[in-house]
């Protein structure tokens, strides 16, 4: 074996171990992605109602819905994208309706990687960024369901990446063509922030604009007027062009009207006001100012202070040396595409760390390429917090097992996904060289394990399903709610009835008599409808209280999420099965 040859040897290990970390993070993604239990927002059940009922009218426009003063809460494309994806109704399923969001994050997880790369040169780095950015829980969150964060984030930064493409193929700074780009591109670009603002909000290309010419002009090799004159311009008709295409919904939709009401004035103008004032709100108020300063850590998740981290080997060697001057242009513009977007998003008066998640591209490009950087300290803090974590969970799957809610084999999945993490916990004390990747290990061990530990939640028993097929199509079935579109859940399991709930918080239908014993209660229920899915009150109900007056479809066991003050003690939280699990009963009269 040639002597020079080992080098090359571990490298290629080093950028395969990389390689795989992505990988599986990606089958991660992928695993359990029509689980009901994947990490979401509470809103993405709101947006599946919208789009499956517009679906149901057979026409793009106007949006429907039956909950009250959520038609309009979004702009069309979301629902545009479910309506074709789930094939009008034909396929209206979870994995179909998600899988355009994984796709997109994907996408961007590419772009990202690429650019790491042809920065670093090295496959390691760019693996990192990969890595980073899958497993920041905005991405997996917001960034894998049906929710708006995947698309808005690929669009909005299509113009970051020609930016960053256009300067590294310039190289040379010193060329004096480099200020400028062709109005073609900045055409290009206002397509983006369009198609971008269609997801969300025509309010996204105020900082998607702003960091786009703060990018454009900071990375140029020097100041010129005329070329911020031609930048400015082209910017702002990026911005017109972009608010052009957003503005088709007033044109296309049938009630123009209800869509500048319910989503102009009361979805974004609302977001800038404040009863108590602008500056005593942004102090001392509900969303004070300095909680969006920590927006891209709390994004990171579990890699929080890995990303404190990160933001203090960036500022404080800049603070003693005073460096900015000697940044090369993709490190001015990834600084701009971060700063800008925190910046804007301090100004409305609700102010919450989702709204900075189409910067995080930039977060995890900056941390793969300072990640020697960032002292092992932070690593550390963040395996002594993933290791109970993944204790829990655990313990979780080892209970589910003890109540048949989980079989054998999938108690192993769990067990064994959980002894990865501890693994790569005790790689990461024990090897300080592997600390930083250990971490990501571990990270993704913590996912992995939570997907496995909640997989045999997914799919509703055998009798539920055989009762859904042949005894409740097209009857009136009466289902919790709990949050706002929560009953929307239940158009998967009974696809074919009549589902109206009973808790019916925002909606037309009333809430069914709240006020009745809940034993009396179910009988009503029972009476008004042809069946009920009634959840079990406490751990002492063995089986439904209407029992044996009406008739047991079918049961399964369900996650309880909201928990009175109480419930959960330390006393009790090493015994999930006293306060995480419920059965929920599908019930008929007799």
């Amino acid at each position: 074996m040639p002597s020079d040859f080992k080098p090359f040897s571990r490298l290629g290990r080093m950028d395969s171990a990389g390689a795989a970390l992505v990988f599986i993070a990606a089958l991660v993604y992928l695993f359990g992605l029509s689980s009901p239990y994947a990490p979401t927002n509470g809103d993405e059940m709101v947006y599946i109602h919208i789009a499956r009922m517009t679906a149901e009218s057979g026409h793009w426009l106007p949006l429907q819905s039956e909950i009250v003063d959520t038609r309009n809460t979004k702009p069309p494309l979301l629902f545009w994208q479910a309506m074709v994806a789930g094939d009008w109704g034909q396929r209206w399923d979870l994995w179909a309706l998600r899988l355009p969001s994984v796709l997109y994050t994907f996408a961007t997880t590419a772009l990202l990687a690429f650019f790491t790369f042809k920065f670093s040169g090295r496959v390691k780095t760019a693996c990192t960024a990969a890595a980073v950015y899958l497993l920041f829980f905005s991405t997996f969150r917001y960034g894998r369901v049906y929710l708006t964060s995947a698309p808005e984030t690929f669009w909005l930064a299509l113009p970051m990446w020609w930016v960053l493409w256009t300067r590294l193929r310039e190289g040379d700074r010193s060329r004096s063509a480099s200020t400028d780009l062709h109005w073609l591109a900045y055409t290009g670009f206002g397509v983006a922030f369009g198609l971008g603002a269609a997801y969300k909000s025509f309010a996204l290309i105020a900082p998607a604009a702003a960091g786009l010419w703060s990018a454009i002009l900071l990375s140029a090799p020097k100041f010129q007027w005329q070329s911020t004159w031609r930048t400015t311009v082209g910017v702002g008709w990026s911005t017109v062009l972009g608010l052009g295409i957003f503005a088709l919904w007033f044109a296309l939709d049938p009630d123009p009207a209800a869509v500048w009401q319910e989503f102009i004035v009361a979805e974004n103008a609302g977001k800038m006001s404040a009863g108590q004032g602008y500056w005593h709100a942004a102090l001392f108020g509900a969303y004070p100012m300095w909680t969006q300063l920590l927006a891209y850590p709390e994004n990171a998740g579990l890699l929080f202070f890995v990303a404190i981290g990160l933001i203090l080997a960036l500022l404080l060697p800049a603070f003693k040396k005073s460096r900015y001057a000697q940044l090369a242009p993709h490190q001015w513009i990834l600084l701009a595409w971060l700063v800008v977007w925190l910046l804007v998003f301090t100004l409305p008066s609700q102010r919450s760390a989702r709204y900075v998640i189409p910067a995080m591209p930039a977060l995890a490009i900056v941390t793969a390429l300072l990640w020697d950087r960032v002292n092992l300290a932070w690593f550390w803090i963040t395996l002594v917090i993933a290791a109970p974590i993944l204790l829990m969970l655990a313990r979780i799957g080892w209970v589910m097992g003890s109540l048949e809610i989980a079989s054998p084999s999938q108690v192993a999945i769990t067990l064994l996904a959980a002894c990865a993490g501890f693994i790569s916990v005790i790689v990461g004390f024990l090897r300080k060289h592997w600390c930083r990747q250990a971490t990501l290990w571990c990270v993704l061990a913590v996912y992995g394990t939570f997907g496995a530990m909640v997989g045999p939640l997914n799919a509703p028993s055998d009798d539920y399903l055989s009762a859904a097929r042949t005894e409740l199509p097209g009857r009136r079935v009466a289902v919790p709610n709990g949050f706002t579109g929560q009953f929307e859940r239940y158009h998967f399991v009974l696809p074919t009835a009549n589902i109206t709930p009973y808790d019916a918080e925002g909606r037309n239908t009333g809430a069914f008599q709240p006020h009745l014993p809940p034993a009396e209660r179910l009988d009503y229920l029972l009476k008004s409808f042809d069946a009920v899915v009634w959840l079990q009150d406490d751990l002492t109900q063995v089986s439904p209280s209407c029992l044996p007056h009406c008739k047991l479809l079918g049961s399964r066991w369900h996650v309880k999420s909201r928990h009175k003050s109480g419930e959960i003690t330390l006393a009790n939280l090493w015994y999930p099965d006293q306060w995480l699990f419920r059965r929920e009963w599908l019930l008929s009269s007799n």
